[in-house]
């Protein structure tokens, strides 16, 4: 580990050279790339410069320890410096680790979310406009953007489907573990008994496709135009605008009616196929790896039930790291930090494991 950190080191000091170079700073895309190379390196250069400190510490007091001393109170206190700076020094090697586990090359990309209605008809869909109120508040507090992508509305007011962006770096790193299917239980409005309902919401978790990470050939693509439909809007059935695009080779479509303009409607549909065709790519390389790990916190798979909302309890729980918690209308009001923390915090340790 030490020999990796002393090479990382030595790459931090030399793009830190690098950015001062005139011909470094003439070159916008070459400054950009360093700048967030040397954003990942640094907390790990300042973790190893702190571990180096501890460690002369420990090794000056167990020097002094070893030299021996008449005095009994000096040589009490240099034993608890001493065993004070063991301690630290482990728990800064721990923190190390951490730090060197291989980074999610998506984690600091904008994410594209889209959530279904499943079990459950117009309960179902109503709690996919919960869902989507929650993860709009939560990148708001975030300070990220969300911006609807697709809606296709139901009647009573929630969403048979409904596709929407974050925008912000690191966007994907705190919505990636929210992929699988969400579950509500709770007593509709229209029950006259009482009686507990339960609903299922599908959520699928993508990270935005950049250009360069997947290529389209034109001639692949099949796109109609259609009128928009659905609740809402005075444009609704009146102009072609609505995008439907058919990529042939996989048979994925997507659809976009969200904008009144065509050619906005194109470009949002073409981001949400990229992304989608990106992901099953790299699904389908995953699943080929031998002995695939299966992390802790589940396997994102849309099929997985992965958290229940239980309102006559005011509960949440995720099942994955068997976390509840008593604070559901926080939590639907976009306080998500103690969740989302757990879940990468289980990830984490299920990768240290993984590593030994």
């Amino acid at each position: 580990m030490f020999d990796k950190l002393e090479n990382v080191e030595k790459r931090f000091e030399s793009v830190n050279e690098a950015l001062c170079l005139p011909e470094t700073v003439s070159n916008q895309e070459k400054y950009k790339n360093l700048m967030r190379e040397l954003k990942q390196l640094t907390p790990v250069v300042e973790k190893f410069r702190e571990y180096k400190k501890a460690k002369a510490d420990f090794d000056e007091s167990a020097a002094l320890l070893e030299e021996g001393t008449d005095d009994r109170e000096f040589r009490d206190m240099l034993y608890e410096e001493h065993v004070a700076a063991g301690a630290r020094l482990e728990q800064i090697a721990q923190q190390l680790k951490v730090l060197l586990l291989p980074r999610d090359e998506n984690d600091d990309k904008n994410v594209i979310i889209e959530i279904r209605g499943g079990a459950g008809g117009d309960e179902a869909s109503l709690f996919a406009g919960v869902l989507f109120r929650m993860y709009s508040m939560y990148a708001e507090v975030k300070r990220f953007k969300p911006e609807i992508l697709n809606a296709n509305e139901t009647e009573v007011g929630g969403f048979k489907e409904i596709t929407f962006m974050i925008e912000g770096e690191g966007a994907y790193s705190r919505f990636k573990f929210e992929s699988g299917v969400h579950r509500v239980q709770r007593v509709p409005e229209t029950e006259s008994q009482g009686r507990i309902h339960t609903s299922t919401v599908t959520v699928a978790v993508l990270p935005e496709a950049q250009d360069v990470e997947i290529d389209i050939n034109p001639s692949d693509l099949q796109i109609d135009t259609f009128r928009s439909s659905g609740a809402g809007g005075q444009h609704i059935n009146k102009t072609e605008s609505a995008i439907r695009i058919t990529h042939l080779p996989t048979g994925t479509v997507v659809e976009c009616q969200d904008e009144r303009s065509q050619y906005k409607n194109k470009d949002r549909a073409m981001k949400i196929l990229k992304s989608r065709l990106l992901e099953a790519e790299k699904e389908k390389q995953a699943s080929a790896i031998a002995g695939e790990r299966r992390a802790q916190v589940g396997t994102g798979d849309r099929s997985e039930r992965i958290r229940t909302y239980n309102y006559p309890q005011g509960r949440v729980s995720d099942h994955r790291i068997g976390l509840t918690l008593y604070k559901l209308e926080a939590v639907l009001n976009g306080d998500l930090d103690e969740l989302i923390d757990a879940l990468i915090t289980a990830d984490t340790a299920e990768k240290l494991k993984a590593e030994e």
